[in-house]
């Protein structure tokens, strides 16, 4: 029971923490940092065991979304123009729940050929890492603030 409901509460919790951060570090760090933690956290169910081994699993998957998750779509929100900045964050959710069907419909053809629930585990832990290294590698900071040249 100590597991149950640890994601749930150190991604909520830690919301009120990351999202003031990323007001003053910016979103681009936030982002790629939350990718790479929750993988991690994803990655430690399968290579430990117990009750308390996949709390701790949890909360590092939960932190690394709370890093993430609101920070994506502030990025989105800080490039955009007033105007038109709601249509730009339906047009990132609707690509952003895309990418859940496909992870979903990635995840059952992972189980499928492998015959193993620990590789789905390792599928999504692998995805993340590697977004996170595409996020690195290719995004920026978008905060106007720490990133100026965005206001013109």
């Amino acid at each position: 029971m100590a597991s149950r409901y640890t994601y749930g509460f150190a991604w909520g919790g830690s919301q009120l923490f990351t999202g003031r951060l990323s007001d003053h570090v910016g979103r681009h760090w936030p982002n790629v940092l939350g990718m790479w933690i929750s993988g991690l956290g994803v990655a430690m169910v399968v290579i430990g065991s117990g009750v308390w081994w996949w709390a701790a699993s949890a909360a590092i998957a939960g932190f690394g979304m709370a890093l993430l998750y609101p920070n994506l779509s502030a990025a989105v929100a800080d490039i955009a123009p007033p105007s038109w900045r709601g249509s730009a964050i339906g047009i990132y959710r609707f690509w952003r729940d895309l990418g859940y069907g496909i992870g979903a419909l990635g995840l059952g053809l992972v189980a499928h050929f492998s015959g193993a629930l620990e590789a789905t585990f390792w599928f999504v832990a692998l995805s993340m890492m590697v977004s996170g290294l595409v996020l690195w590698a290719f995004g920026e900071e978008t905060h106007p603030r720490i990133n100026p040249e965005d206001l013109a």
